[in-house]
């Protein structure tokens, strides 16, 4: 199975709210390229949690893909942050997919010591000019990464 990396700014969604949830909806995505590796995720596959855009941006936790990916609801809503006005009901170019909580870091494992890795060179998060929210981790990135916890 193919494992994943996916970002969000913890006043959002954090993974200490998910741990309480259980499940939520991951939404909001608006960029293409996240959009169609959101799309080709298969329920049961694992993803590593990164808190960003926050004083310590790193991985938080891990969960995993819920349910299959679905039109997002927040591209329709006016009053959302992610609304899309040239989203319809019968064109919505935007996905979404439900997630449940796994496990939940002691410590944040901070972007610096990510980058610091050389087993982690290749990953798309610590490229230069990378801003995608969601991106492919290899089984060898996934490994490396569960060795630094």
């Amino acid at each position: 199975m193919p494992n994943w990396l996916m970002k969000s700014e913890p006043e959002e969604l954090s993974i200490h709210d998910l741990q309480r949830l259980g499940r939520a909806r991951w939404d909001g995505v608006r960029n293409y390229q996240a959009r169609n590796f959101l799309r080709s995720m298969q329920v049961g596959e694992l993803f590593f949690f990164y808190h960003s855009s926050c004083p310590e941006p790193g991985i938080a936790g891990i969960a995993r893909i819920a349910g299959p990916t679905y039109p997002d609801p927040t591209a329709l809503d006016p009053a959302s942050h992610y609304f899309d006005a040239k989203a319809s009901p019968q064109k919505n170019p935007w996905s979404a997919l439900d997630v449940e909580f796994v496990d939940a870091f002691a410590r944040v494992l901070p972007l610096a010591r990510l980058k610091a890795a050389s087993e982690l060179a290749e990953l798309a998060l610590v490229q230069r000019g990378s801003r995608l929210s969601v991106m492919p981790v290899s089984a060898s990135q996934w490994a490396a990464i569960l060795a630094m916890r």
